[in-house]
C-alpha cells in the first residue's frame, strides 16, 4: 500500500488468484482501519500544503509526466491486470496504452478552471465565483478494468487540484498498487495519490464513511452503491456512483446485417461480458430476427476461448467462481423458463472459470436474464415490432446506463436518442469510449459523470465572493 511518502506492506496480506491457472500469483496488504486513516490523513496533508499550493500549470505538467511513466510500464501494467482479472493481455495492452492520452486531455485542463464575474445588483459590491477542489477524494474500484476506471477518477481529480485514496477491487488489486509506486518517479509529492487494499468489504467502508474524505467516487455494482452513496451520507460527502447496466443494442431492419452482428458480438462478448456497457440485450426487429440471431450466433460459437496471455485467444476465463456462479444460475434459469439457447450455456469442456459466449433467443424482456446484470457473456434475443416497441422493451429496465442503434435513418436516429432513457447513445457501433465525451448513467445506473470537462466538474466546487468597493461603513439597523 501508499500511504504517503511510505510503502506499506501491513500486517497480514491476501492472495491474488490467476483464473486462468487458478493459481495464486501475487499478494496484496491487508489494511487496517488505522492504515485507511493514516492515508486519509496523508491525503489530507498533501492537499493542504505542497500539492495544494502548486499552479494549475504545474500539476498540468506532473500529469503528463504521469502518462508519460504509466507508457513505460504499460506492458507490466496490462500483465498484472490479466493475471489478476483473467481479460485479453491484448485488450488490457490497448487500455494501458491508451491512459496517457487521458492524462494529457486533463493536463491542458488543469490551467483553464475558470471562474465567473457575477452582477451582484449593487453597485457597491463587486461579485465573482471561483471553482476549488472539493478536497481529499475516495475512490472504491471494480475488477474487470481496474487502471482505466481508476483514470476517469484520478486524471480529472489531480487536474482540479485534490488529493486521492484510492481502494481497489479484492479481485485485482495489483495494477493499482504497482502504479501508485510510479508517482514518486513522475515526481508528485507523497499523499497526493495513496492506495489501502483488503479482502474485505470492511476497508472500503472505512475508507468511505472517513470524516475526512470530501468526496466519494465509486464504480461498481448497483448494490454496493447504494451502500456506498449511504456510508458517503452520513458525514455528508457527494458521490459520484457509476452503476450497473442492462443495455440494449437495437437493430432496425434497414441497417447492414453483418454490421449489426458484428457490433452485437462486440457489444457483448469482447471482455467475456464483464463491463458494466455490456449490451446484453438484443433487441431485433421481428422482419430480420432469425438472421441477425444465426449471424450472431455462428460468430459466438467460433469465439476462441483459451489463455487470455496469448494474441490468438479471443476471450479467456470469468475473473471468479462467484461471478462464475452467479453467470450459470441465470442462464439455467432461463432454461428452466423454457428460452432457447442457441449457443453456449456451458463450459465447452474447458472447465476451470470457463464459460461459452451465450446467446439465448425466445425470451420475455421481464425474465431475470433480460432485467438483472449478469456480468458476463451472455446475450438475450428479444423481437419488436416497430419502433414504439423498441423503445418501451429498452426503457424497460431499471438501469439507463447505455444503448446501441443500428440502423440507416437518420430521422429514426434523431427520435430515437431522444426517447431512450440512458446516458449513451451509440449508433452503428458500440462499447467506444474517449477521454472528452462524458461517461455516466441515469436511474439505478447511477449519477454523475465522468470524463470530458463534465468529469472535472465532479471534483470542482463553486465559492461565491462578495467584495464592497466603496469602503463605507453600515449602521445594520438603518435603512437606506
Amino acid at each position: 500500500m501508499q500511504i504517503g511518502a511510505e510503502q506499506r506492506r501491513g500486517a497480514a496480506a491476501f492472495e491474488s488468484v490467476d483464473p486462468y491457472t487458478g493459481e495464486p500469483w501475487a499478494t496484496a496488504p491487508e489494511a487496517t482501519e488505522a492504515d485507511v486513516d493514516d492515508a486519509v490523513r496523508a491525503a489530507r496533508a498533501a492537499f493542504e500544503d505542497e500539492w495544494g499550493g502548486l499552479t494549475g500549470t504545474a500539476r498540468g505538467r506532473l500529469l503528463r509526466r504521469l502518462g508519460e511513466v504509466i507508457a513505460e510500464n504499460a506492458d507490466d501494467l496490462a500483465l498484472a491486470e490479466t493475471r489478476d482479472n483473467g481479460k485479453l493481455l491484448r485488450e488490457m495492452g490497448g487500455q494501458l496504452r491508451s491512459l496517457p492520452a487521458w492524462y494529457e486531455y486533463y493536463a491542458g485542463l488543469a490551467d483553464k478552471i475558470d471562474g465567473r464575474v457575477v452582477d451582484t445588483g449593487r453597485a457597491d459590491f463587486f461579485g465573482y465565483v471561483q471553482r476549488e477542489p472539493v478536497g481529499v477524494v475516495a475512490s472504491i474500484l471494480p475488477w474487470n478494468s481496474p487502471l482505466l476506471l481508476l483514470t476517469f477518477k484520478l486524471a480529472p481529480a489531480l487536474a482540479a487540484g485534490c488529493t486521492m485514496v484510492a481502494k481497489p477491487s479484492e479481485h485485482a488489486s495489483v495494477s493499482i498498487l504497482l502504479l501508485a509506486g510510479l508517482f514518486e518517479k513522475a515526481g508528485f509529492p507523497p499523499g497526493v495519490f495513496n492506495t489501502v487494499s483488503g479482502s474485505s468489504r470492511q476497508v472500503g467502508e472505512w475508507l468511505v464513511s472517513h470524516p475526512g474524505v470530501d468526496h466519494v467516487s465509486f464504480t461498481g455494482s448497483e448494490a454496493t452503491g447504494s451502500a456506498v452513496a449511504k456510508a458517503a451520507a452520513g458525514h455528508l460527502a457527494p458521490a459520484t456512483l457509476e452503476l450497473g447496466g442492462k443495455s440494449a443494442n437495437i437493430v432496425f431492419p434497414d441497417a447492414d446485417p453483418v454490421a449489426a452482428a458484428n457490433g452485437l458480438v462486440a457489444g457483448i462478448f469482447a471482455a467475456a461480458g464483464q463491463t458494466c456497457i455490456a449490451g446484453s440485450r438484443g433487441l431485433i426487429h421481428e422482419s430480420v430476427y432469425d438472421e441477425i440471431v444465426e449471424l450472431v450466433a455462428g460468430r459466438a460459437s467460433r469465439i476462441v476461448m483459451g489463455d487470455p496471455k496469448l494474441p490468438e485467444t479471443e476471450m479467456g476465463p470469468i475473473c471468479f467462481p462467484g461471478q462464475l456462479q452467479k453467470i450459470q444460475k441465470f442462464v439455467q434459469e432461463a432454461r428452466d423458463s423454457g428460452a432457447r439457447i442457441v449457443t453456449g450455456g456451458d463450459d465447452r469442456g474447458m472447465g476451470g472459470l470457463f464459460f461459452a459466449p451465450t446467446v439465448i433467443a425466445d425470451v420475455a424482456n421481464d425474465a431475470p436474464v433480460c432485467q438483472e446484470e449478469i456480468f458476463g457473456p451472455v446475450l438475450s434475443m428479444l423481437r419488436f415490432r416497430d419502433e414504439q416497441e423498441a423503445v418501451a422493451i429498452a426503457n424497460d429496465s431499471r438501469y439507463g446506463l447505455a444503448a446501441g442503434i443500428w440502423t440507416n435513418d437518420i430521422r429514426r436516429v434523431f427520435r430515437m436518442t431522444g426517447r431512450l432513457r440512458v446516458g449513451t447513445v451509440w449508433v452503428n457501433a458500440y462499447r467506444t469510449l474517449n477521454f472528452a465525451m462524458p461517461f455516466g448513467g441515469v436511474k439505478n445506473s447511477g449519477f454523475g459523470r465522468e470524463n470530458g470537462t463534465e468529469g472535472l466538474h465532479e471534483y470542482l466546487r463553486d465559492k461565491a465572493v462578495w467584495i464592497e468597493t466603496t469602503g463605507a461603513t453600515r449602521d445594520p439597523f438603518v435603512l437606506g
